[in-house]
């Protein structure tokens, strides 16, 4: 019996042998690899079957066949192996190559960067006053209360020094220390150091206890100032008109003067612009729109910096930056401005090749 069953044994380890492995021949991905493995080490597999049947088999017969069927399955266990390998590498190859990318074409071109709004208005201001004859000073964005409100003859009563309109710092500096509300402390800064006489525009950043659609906690404002010995309300009316019709590229914009007041300055003044309410277009209709502020700078702040108001004597102005740049440029929201979104920018931006000249508004 032995001896008759040897042969049908090794047909059928043969027959099996053969037909895995025409079968992974066969299998050209990994689904189909699979198939042909889970049909033959499967539970339910070709040769988990026949390694079940040992069972039934004499003592002989096991020990033959048994290790018979333990070398098949590791042989073709190995050969399935090996073919998943090769397919594995197959499939790689194919992404790789769908995936292909020549880097050796020219790269897309980069998008040029954009001058923001803001940035832009400042190099107008400077631009535009520069060719005036004012110079451009810088500041700090901490300043002591003594910059910020003593030296401008504003008192210790006056609301802008109220918490909820100043940023002030916790510490124990005397005096207090603050975010400047305003860029009037370079006009301090100027009259302790330099000699008159002089003119000066102080464009930079500012900080309030405000925000909605038209303010902001952190804004932008220039501030201007001019001391000689014969600076006149006509000088200062003169300047500002000038600027205003060079910004705003019309020159017959309409200009008024109100009357008004600031601690820093005396008389003050408040100046508008011609204003289309209902249309929003400057210098078109009949109404005003409150632009900046101005006035003849107040003998006292001369005297708090040093400077003898009987021999001199000056004019100053502030204006907001965001403000103008939005009445220019037709923006209704103030926000946008500190949102860094691209689309915005790339809307509203300038061109770095093309710098402010002054000729755009004259």
């Amino acid at each position: 019996m032995t001896e008759s069953r040897g042969p049908i044994m090794q047909n059928d380890i043969d027959a099996l042998r053969e037909r895995v492995r025409a079968d992974l021949a066969a299998a050209n991905d990994l689904r189909a690899w699979d198939a042909v493995r889970v049909g033959v080490l499967g539970k339910a597999g070709a040769l988990t079957g026949l390694l079940k049947a040992l069972g039934n088999a004499t003592p002989e017969e096991r020990r033959s066949r048994g290790a018979s069927l333990n070398a098949l399955k590791q042989e073709l266990t190995e050969a399935i192996e090996a073919r998943r390998r090769v397919l594995d590498a197959e499939a790689l190859a194919a992404r790789l190559e769908a995936e292909r990318q020549d880097m050796t074409l020219p790269a897309a071109p980069a998008r040029a960067g954009l001058i923001h709004p803001i940035s832009r208005t400042i190099e107008e201001i400077i631009a535009i006053f520069g060719a005036m004859g004012f110079s451009v000073g810088e500041g700090f964005d901490i300043e002591s209360d003594w910059y910020n409100f003593g030296a401008l003859n504003i008192p210790a009563h006056h609301p802008a020094r109220a918490d909820q309109d100043t940023f002030y710092l916790v510490d124990d500096a005397v005096p207090p220390r603050l975010l400047r509300t305003q860029t009037s402390d370079v006009q301090i800064h100027s009259l302790l150091s330099a000699t008159p006489p002089f003119r000066m525009i102080a464009p930079g950043r500012t900080y309030r206890a405000d925000h909605d659609a038209t303010h902001s906690p952190m804004f932008h404002q220039c501030e201007g100032i001019a001391i000689g010995e014969a600076v006149t309300l006509a000088q200062l009316k003169g300047c500002l008109i000038d600027f205003l019709r060079a910004f705003f590229d019309d020159p017959a914009l309409k200009v008024r003067f109100r009357a008004s007041y600031f601690p820093f300055t005396e008389p003050s003044m408040e100046v508008d612009i011609g204003w289309n309410r209902r249309t929003g277009e400057i210098g078109q209709g009949g109404d005003w729109l409150e632009i900046l502020g101005s006035g003849m700078v107040h003998p006292r702040v001369l005297a708090n910096c040093g400077v003898d108001p009987r021999q001199w004597q000056g004019f100053a102005f502030g204006m907001g930056i965001e403000r103008l740049t939005m009445l220019k440029h037709g923006m209704a929201d103030l926000r946008p401005f500190y949102e860094s979104d691209l689309r915005w920018l790339r809307h509203y931006g300038f061109s770095a090749l093309a710098p402010a000249m002054l000729h755009e508004g004259l």
